[in-house]
Order: C-alpha cells, then sequence, then structure tokens
C-alpha cells in the first residue's frame, strides 16, 4: 500500500461559477470533438489538449497533478470515462474529480497504472481520505491500457467502479455539487500521459 500524497499544483483554469443557472435533466456526453466545453492549459509542468477526439493529460515533471474541468456543474449523477495509460511510468495516478468548487474543493476518484483505487476529499490544500488510501483492486487493468471509470454520487452517497465492477463505496456529505474534471498525475517520475474518452454524464445539469 503507497502513502503518498501530492501538493496540488493548479496548472488549469477554472470553469463558470453555475450561480444563476438554470437546473435542467441531462445526459451529456463529450465527444472530445474541440475544447469548447472544457477549460485547458499548458504550462512547464503538463501538456493538455483535445486532439484525434481525446483529452490529453501529459505530466512533464515528477510530483504534479494537472487537471481539465468542464464548464458544467452537477449534483447527483451517473458518470463514465474512458481512461487509456498511452505512456510513463506505472506508478501514477488518474481520475475523475467531482463536485469542484473551484480549485479548493472537490472529490477525487483515482487509479493508478499498477493497480491500486482511493476515493479521497481535497478540501482547501489538504486529502482527506475517504475510506481505506490506496489499495490494490484486481478489477484495475494495468499499464498502458484503457480502464472505464465510473461515479454514482447520490447526496452523501458514492459507489466508484472500473471496468464495471464496484471497488469503492465511500459515504461524505462536505460538498453538495461542482463541476466535473479529468486528471492526471506523476509520483517520482515524470512522463505519464493519460487520454480520456467517451465521457458521459447524466443528472441535474446546471449550464
Amino acid at each position: 500500500m503507497r502513502l503518498r500524497y501530492i501538493v496540488v499544483v493548479v496548472i488549469l483554469l477554472l470553469g463558470f461559477a453555475a450561480c444563476g443557472r438554470e437546473s435542467t435533466p441531462a445526459v451529456w456526453q463529450a465527444s472530445f470533438d474541440d475544447a469548447e466545453a472544457w477549460r485547458l492549459r499548458s504550462d512547464a509542468a503538463a501538456e493538455l489538449e483535445i486532439r484525434e477526439g481525446r483529452l490529453h493529460i501529459q505530466i512533464l515533471q515528477p510530483g504534479q497533478v494537472a487537471w481539465a474541468v468542464a464548464e458544467r456543474t452537477f449534483a447527483d449523477f451517473v458518470l463514465q470515462v474512458d481512461a487509456t495509460q498511452l505512456a510513463g511510468p506505472a506508478d501514477n495516478e488518474y481520475g475523475v474529480l467531482v463536485r469542484m468548487e473551484g480549485d479548493t474543493r472537490f472529490y477525487a476518484f483515482s487509479v493508478s497504472g499498477d493497480g491500486y483505487v482511493r476515493a479521497s476529499r481535497y478540501d482547501d490544500g489538504r486529502w482527506e481520505i475517504l475510506g481505506s488510501d490506496w489499495t490494490a483492486h484486481a478489477a484495475v487493468n494495468q499499464g498502458a491500457v484503457t480502464n472505464t471509470l465510473a461515479i454514482e454520487a447520490r447526496g452523501s452517497q458514492f459507489a466508484f467502479s472500473v471496468n464495471d465492477e464496484q471497488v469503492l463505496q465511500v459515504e461524505d456529505g462536505a460538498l453538495a455539487s461542482g463541476e466535473v474534471g479529468l486528471y492526471a498525475g506523476a509520483f517520482d517520475e515524470a512522463g505519464v500521459h493519460i487520454a480520456f474518452d467517451d465521457l458521459m454524464v447524466e443528472g441535474i445539469s446546471q449550464e
């Protein structure tokens, strides 16, 4: 089991705030044909771009995390996305951020290239582990392969699945709604390259 914490380096612009927007039932499918629905920015720590129908996140320095934020806000929802490791060490992390309140508060559902899973909450510079810390799970495909990640959020209840198998179930009521993000991170070795595709979110969207 790994007990690792990464200082979050904010390298992306935030999505727009949802105040004053109307809530409507929606199924949102991101085809990643263009970057219009996302806020992306690259710098010396990471490169982010949408090309060939996928969202690419490359981590260029050790100990860094980068994410792309969608300009949509959800409360209760079901989310699914395909994440493929294209390059870099297996000792990495990548996954989904939900109920994001700016860059300071959000939930993270994470997997690693060497087969671990974790659920956590980031709150103003501090990581709060939900359940157990990094835990090995056979549902995670290891190495340069694709994993289908899924989250079901109902109030304070969260269920996390990998490749159609539930791997975590946690309860936490700190964050009620927020934006959706996709992220990747490096530990001791840079070069992590994750491509995201076929994102679908079904729930109440505040556009």
